[in-house]
């Protein structure tokens, strides 16, 4: 079987951490196989051509602006269109490992298999403006495969004709995916696949030291004024929509994405596709790699394999 990839461009936004970037995005989608460019500032280029090769390498025409990741996310939009593509991928840097979710449980999964599913999803429906995969902290059992019209965060597939861009310097993929929906157009946050995502302020490099106070510091007292200017700034450009509470300790942004209730619009004639599909794994097997102590894997494992001999004598 042909390997799939995904058809549509990668871009992993990173700055300052060259001695970390194989540890995490980039490092797991070499391994398995997916083409990327990892877009750095011209001060990082010596130090991240001593860890990828040079033609992985896109150098922006500026640096330390001062606004986040946002003037970066937008060159690489502006790139991809230059280079004919109708949609394209922008991934954070610190991404472990995508996950399938699968009889509620958490595997480690192929990337380039994951990102192609997420790309043909997005693909049958017209009015879908982003999509990307859920967090591995959130893939509980018992979830549906995906949610409609709600955020989307670190791993997103964006097309390419949206009349807007991004603009915030703090929250922005939330900005982003708020003023998509506002316009009429759908997200899609996919709980199929789940991406592994070290959380926010636990690495050095990036924006972290612009957006979080001054200086790189986990404590909370580092991390207060920083939350709260992302919840303050997000409520001001959507008011109604976006207000500023306490969460979990420190000052967190609630949204109402409830009231976006848009629907998916299926491209085609509806005859087309009335009938469902033949069940397609894109190549993907569940593989025993250790011994399963679980009662509950061991009949799962066992009711897999017993499916596929099934499929395999008919």
């Amino acid at each position: 079987m042909t390997r799939r990839l995904p058809r549509y461009p990668v871009y992993i936004i990173s700055k300052g951490r060259a001695d970390t970037i194989l540890l995490h995005t980039a490092g797991y989608l070499a391994f398995d196989y997916v083409p990327f460019r990892v877009v750095i500032e011209p001060q990082d280029f010596d130090d991240y051509a001593q860890m990828i090769p040079e033609d992985r390498i896109l150098v922006l025409p500026f640096s330390n602006l001062g606004k986040g990741g946002t003037p970066a996310r937008n060159w690489v939009w502006e790139h991809s269109i230059k280079e004919g593509h109708e949609r394209h991928w922008i991934l954070d840097d610190n991404i472990r490992r995508i996950y399938r979710l699968y009889g509620g449980h958490r595997f480690p999964c192929d990337a380039a298999v994951a990102m192609r599913t997420v790309e043909d999803f997005t693909d049958r429906y017209e009015n879908i403006a982003i999509s990307g995969m859920n967090y591995k902290m959130f893939g509980t059992p018992n979830l549906y495969p995906y949610f409609i019209n709600t955020h989307v965060y670190s791993n997103l597939l964006i097309r390419n004709d949206l009349p807007f861009r991004w603009r915030l310097r703090l929250n922005e993929d939330t900005d982003l995916c708020l003023v998509a929906l506002s316009r009429g157009l759908c997200t899609v946050l996919v709980n199929v696949f789940l991406a592994d995502k070290l959380p926010t302020m636990t690495m050095k490099g990036g924006n972290t030291q612009e957006l979080y106070g001054g200086k790189w510091d986990r404590s909370e007292a580092a991390a207060t004024d920083g939350r709260l200017d992302m919840a303050r700034i997000l409520e001001h450009w959507h008011p109604g929509v976006v207000r500023v509470d306490r969460r979990f300790q420190r000052p967190q942004h609630v949204i109402d994405w409830k009231r976006f209730k848009q629907p998916l619009i299926r491209r085609g004639d509806e005859s087309d596709w009335q009938l469902l599909p033949e069940l397609d794994e894109y190549g993907l097997t569940l593989r025993q790699v250790g011994q399963v102590k679980s009662e509950r894997m061991r009949a799962m494992v066992a009711e897999y394999e017993a499916g596929r001999a099934v499929a395999a004598a008919t």
